[in-house]
């Protein structure tokens, strides 16, 4: 496995820790089905939460949120509405990002809560 991949696991088993002790339920973590993907999905205080998971090793070609633009939201919209529809989920959505930096626990972590809604289409 290519190191920016041992990179990316290492962030996401990070971030999943993070949330959990702030009390996040996990319900899935790397979910697909078919070319949809979610890196975590979990529930916290009556709602779903999708977090996107963005780990670089510094921030010297931006910011890691930067990454999730227009294209990439659409997508994690779409494969919530597929997850959302494969479980008979009845709660309402909200979207997170969960930026790591760093090479190594422990990361410099932000959670943004809310980071973006689904566009109106």
């Amino acid at each position: 496995m290519a190191i920016h991949n041992d990179l990316g696991k290492n962030g996401e088993e990070a971030a999943t820790r993070f949330l959990t002790e702030k009390g996040y339920r996990i319900l899935h973590r790397n979910w697909r089905s078919g070319k949809k993907e979610l890196d975590i999905v979990a529930e916290y205080q009556g709602e779903l939460v999708v977090i996107e998971v963005k780990t670089r090793r510094n921030n010297q070609y931006g910011n890691p949120e930067d990454a999730v633009n227009g294209r990439k939201i659409r997508h994690i919209v779409s494969s919530a509405d597929a997850y959302i529809k494969m479980y008979a989920i009845d709660l309402p959505i909200r979207f997170d990002i969960i930026t790591l930096i760093g090479q190594e626990y422990p990361f410099q972590i932000e959670h943004i809560e809310s980071a973006f809604y689904p566009p109106i289409w």
